[in-house]
């Protein structure tokens, strides 16, 4: 699996989810239960991880949502 978004924005979190499933691509929050140790004030970011195979159509679709800024770099 690779990393397609990092963030502490939970509700772009969702939304990347939303996209994902929608295009039918299996994504996995990663660190999602972090908040246990930041005390729930989310300053630890969450990672969106897809399977390497389907990372450019998962991009493409971020691209196509307008946020394609949120697009982690390799």
């Amino acid at each position: 699996m690779i990393e397609l978004v990092r963030t502490n924005d939970a509700v772009l979190i969702s939304f990347v989810e939303s996209l994902m499933r929608d295009a039918g691509i299996a994504c996995f929050v990663a660190d999602q239960n972090m908040s246990v140790l930041d005390g729930s004030i989310g300053i630890l970011p969450r990672r969106v991880m897809v399977d390497a195979e389907k990372a450019d159509a998962a991009r493409r679709f971020l691209k196509d949502a307008g946020i394609e800024n949120e697009i982690r770099r390799q």
